[in-house]
């Protein structure tokens, strides 16, 4: 129900909820990551759902889920990535991403590689899974293993996404940036285009779940941070992949100020797709289901607005305060709330959280100094 409907229908709204309706009208949902278990055969040092060799009892059921798909459906058009753990621990995986697909739901998959093989490929494809994100932790076998926890698992992810790509599914490669790996980066691009990946996606560790027991040890400097985005820009402009910065929105504001000292505009032609989005889009544009039905703005800010056993995924996505909250750029603390690229950028909420256990507080991993510092300074393009 939007604000009009309610109005026409003579529902009493208090002002927290007509807020609430207003701030949705501009956000849309389009992307939802779906853990639907933490069952895995892998042990990752940074895994955020803390895996586990047996699914959770509590775990929605297929029922439960369909149920919830059906919802998705009627209100929004989003991407819809199944993950976990590894989401091909559950047996009904290819059924869940049949019924996505059958209401309309482009389907996506994020999965370690290591149980793919061509029978999995070719049901998941059949399904309707039309890209597969894999998870390369390091462009060196022994890089990759000792982070994943399993000795083998490189060449093991390989063959996986090389039996995805031949049942016709597009697969990207996720990178998450840390101190043991950060010297293999043009080694990863090498990787992916001869791998034949359609996409990498660098991700910024986030100190949640087995990230905070390993942040102070792998986690990248703002200085060095900085640097990497710098690269990752470069890579975007020179190589034929798509690059996505993930849980980095601070690179958005690298990618406005590199494109001005160029002379140039941010647009599609130029820049590709993240010239069509902005930086942190937790629960902006983005939502996150837990194995048990946790709402939740991203798989890395662990602060519920609500849970789908209790009450419709549609309503919390339209009416949750904590969603209007991050909805609001206003609200931004800090050096964030003075940017001049807060509506472009926003910093990581869940970095801001797991630093500061506050998801409204400054980005704690950035080096920009606002230009006026203090007070609200004018929005650089705002999205």
């Amino acid at each position: 129900m939007n604000l009009a409907e309610a109005r026409e229908r003579g529902a009493t709204l208090d002002l927290a909820e007509q807020r609430a309706f207003l701030l949705n009208r501009r956000h849309a949902l389009r992307l939802v990551f779906w853990e639907l278990t933490s069952g895995c055969n892998l042990r990752c040092q940074h895994c955020r759902a803390e895996a586990q060799p047996e699914r959770d009892p509590d775990e929605l059921t297929t029922d439960e889920i369909r149920a919830v798909i059906d919802d998705l459906a009627s209100f929004a058009n989003p991407i819809l990535i199944l993950t976990g753990g590894e989401p091909l621990y559950r047996p009904d995986f290819f059924e869940i991403a049949s019924h996505a697909s059958a209401r309309g739901l482009r389907v996506a998959m994020a999965t370690n590689g290591t149980l793919v093989d061509a029978e999995v490929a070719r049901r998941a494809a059949q399904a309707g899974v039309v890209r597969a994100s894999i998870s390369i932790d390091g462009a060196r076998p022994e890089t990759h293993d000792g982070f994943r926890g399993l000795p083998g698992s490189f060449a093991r992810a390989l063959e996986g996404a090389s039996h995805l790509r031949r049942a016709g599914v597009e697969v990207q490669f996720n990178f998450t940036v840390t101190r043991h790996n950060v010297d293999e980066l043009d080694e990863i691009v090498r990787l992916a285009r001869d791998q034949g990946a359609r996409a990498v996606h660098l991700f910024m560790l986030v100190p949640v779940g087995c990230g905070l027991r390993i942040a102070d040890d792998k986690m990248l400097p703002a200085e060095e941070y900085e640097r990497v985005l710098h690269w990752f820009y470069d890579q975007a402009q020179t190589v034929p992949l798509e690059f996505k910065a993930t849980c980095a929105p601070h690179y958005f504001r690298v990618m406005m100020q590199r494109a001005r000292a160029e002379g140039r505009q941010v647009t599609f032609q130029s820049h590709g797709m993240a010239a069509m989005t902005k930086g942190c889009l937790a629960g902006t544009a983005v939502c996150f289901i837990s194995r048990t039905g946790q709402v939740q703005p991203c798989g890395y800010l662990p602060v519920a607005a609500g849970n789908v056993r209790q009450e419709p995924l549609s309503r919390i996505w339209q009416g949750a305060p904590l969603f209007a909250e991050l909805r609001d750029h206003g609200l931004l603390k800090g050096k964030c709330g003075a940017c001049e690229y807060r509506t472009v950028c926003s910093g990581c909420r869940a970095r801001a959280y797991g630093c500061t256990g506050d998801y409204l507080a400054e980005e704690p991993f950035c080096v920009h100094v606002p230009r006026v510092h203090g007070r609200k300074g004018p929005a650089a393009g705002a999205v």
